[in-house]
């Protein structure tokens, strides 16, 4: 088991920055992939940023913008956001995946205005 904690969010103009923490407590010696998924009011949950051993990956919408990171001494997963849009509002949840294995944090709220 994992157990995965958010924080960060808040409200931001547009143009803004947050930093998006993600801690990670539990069977954190397993190997999981680690990332952050968003979702907006009325709208599926989608894929934002992945950690990956060949090099990070992102979505379209926020390559350039945003940077996903992780300090393993602290177990802490990070998302740093800037020039932020009103289309960036969502709450966003941490992601541990294992094959046939998903683990999500309660998610925190971005909220950023035009």
């Amino acid at each position: 088991q994992v157990q995965l904690v958010e924080s960060g969010g808040g409200l931001v103009q547009a143009g803004g920055s947050l930093r998006l923490s993600c801690a990670v407590s539990g069977r954190t010696g397993s190997s999981y992939v680690m990332g952050w998924f968003r979702q907006a009011p009325g709208k599926e949950r989608e894929f934002v940023a992945r950690i990956s051993w060949n090099g990070n990956i992102y979505a379209d919408s926020v390559k350039g913008r945003f940077t996903i990171s992780r300090d393993n001494a602290k177990n802490t997963v990070y998302l740093q956001m800037n020039s932020l849009k009103p289309e960036d509002t969502a709450i966003y949840y941490c992601n541990a995946r294992q094959p046939g294995t998903d683990y999500w944090g309660q998610g925190t709220q971005v909220t950023v205005s035009s």
